[in-house]
């Protein structure tokens, strides 16, 4: 019996159009972008290995690396000296952490989740945001939602109230979620924002060494889970939380002239915002996503993996303290994503346009 095909390859109308006539090179990507999704980021990171420490190393045009929360940290890493080593201590420290739990209690307190996560953040990029802000050739941009009017400031009853309000506001126009929450995107130094602005409220500021920890936290600050970063330096004040409130799979109006957009995925939907995960009828495609090729795990494949999924953040939940056998379940759902880029290599090594579906 044949083995299952790990790896589905999706393409908008424009980019398959490229494909048929040009093929696909390394110079004709321009942009990357990489969704929030907490865990399930980790089944990518085999792919993100193969993509910048081999396939696009071959070029030297500049390529956008778009990002929120895990995908920010993705991003970053990406743009650090030998980057396959960097993605490797990534998925390692990633599959690694844990906290504490009190008595009685399911889950840690937000205050507990941030402090680590800062630390955690301060051990693998302390000495090192310069190689990501005077990278060569990768412009990083780190998406953030930063609150306002009652969620100006990350309190208990003005946080759930106010989100209460933006999931009420988002069901009957995204953008008029503009009043609760903004996208705030924070890029590389003199870097353009590689999407128009026209869908949602937005503010792009300069991503800096006196900045660059925050925004990184602040793009991974899921609300409840972790505090909210106040005040970060260079960005109008307020609370920042998670990039992937406003924009969880990044469905952004790229700029066609920076080239295709490679975009490395979880799964073939890319949904506008986080509060729209339930709201199926913005999970369809449009036009913003003509240019874009979606490398996503086969869901026949993803069946195949401990428990029939990707990890994710309930596994923080189902096993609770027993921290081994979540990082040995995780760790073998890795171990499994080698195949992605192993097709991805084949695939490009040898382009089959019938194995090409429709975005």
């Amino acid at each position: 019996m044949a083995a299952t095909r790990a790896l589905h390859i999706y393409a908008g109308a424009q980019a398959l159009g490229h494909l048929s006539s040009e093929g696909l090179l390394p110079a004709h990507v321009g942009i990357v972008p990489a969704a929030a999704g907490g865990p399930k980021g980790l089944i990518l990171g085999r792919l993100d290995q193969f993509i910048f420490g081999h396939w696009l190393a071959q070029s030297q045009h500049p390529v956008d690396l778009v990002g929120a929360s895990i995908g920010a940290w993705r991003m970053a890493t990406a743009c650090l000296a030998d980057s396959v080593a960097a993605f490797q201590r990534l998925e390692h420290d990633y599959i690694r952490q844990s906290y504490a739990i009190a008595p009685g209690q399911k889950r840690p307190t937000p205050q507990h989740v941030s402090e680590r996560f800062g630390q955690n953040l301060q051990a693998f990029y302390g000495g090192r945001i310069d190689e990501v802000l005077k990278h060569p050739r990768y412009r990083v941009h780190v998406v953030t939602s930063r609150g306002r009017h009652i969620l100006a400031q990350d309190h208990p009853w003005r946080t759930s109230l106010g989100y209460l309000g933006a999931y009420l506001t988002n069901v009957v126009h995204r953008p008029a979620m503009g009043h609760w929450l903004e996208r705030v995107v924070f890029s590389s130094p003199s870097a353009e924002l590689p999407f128009g602005v026209d869908d949602y409220r937005t503010r792009h500021i300069p991503l800096t060494s006196d900045n660059f920890m925050a925004a990184i936290q602040a793009s991974c600050s899921i609300p409840f889970m972790l505090e909210a970063v106040h005040n970060i330096p260079g960005g109008p004040r307020g609370a920042y939380w998670d990039g992937g409130i406003t924009d969880y799979h990044l469905h952004l109006a790229y700029r066609q002239e920076r080239g295709l957009v490679l975009y490395p995925h979880f799964q073939r939907q890319v949904v506008p915002g986080w509060l729209d995960k339930a709201l199926t009828w913005r999970h369809r495609v449009s036009p913003m996503l003509a240019n874009t090729i979606v490398l996503a795990p086969n869901p026949a494949w993803v069946a195949q993996l401990p428990n029939g999924k990707l990890p994710d953040r309930s596994d923080f939940t189902r096993y609770g303290t027993q921290t081994a056998q979540r990082v040995a379940v995780w760790q073998q759902a890795v171990g499994a994503s080698q195949q992605l880029a192993d097709e991805w290599a084949d695939w490009l090594h040898q382009p089959d346009l019938g194995r090409v579906m429709p975005l």
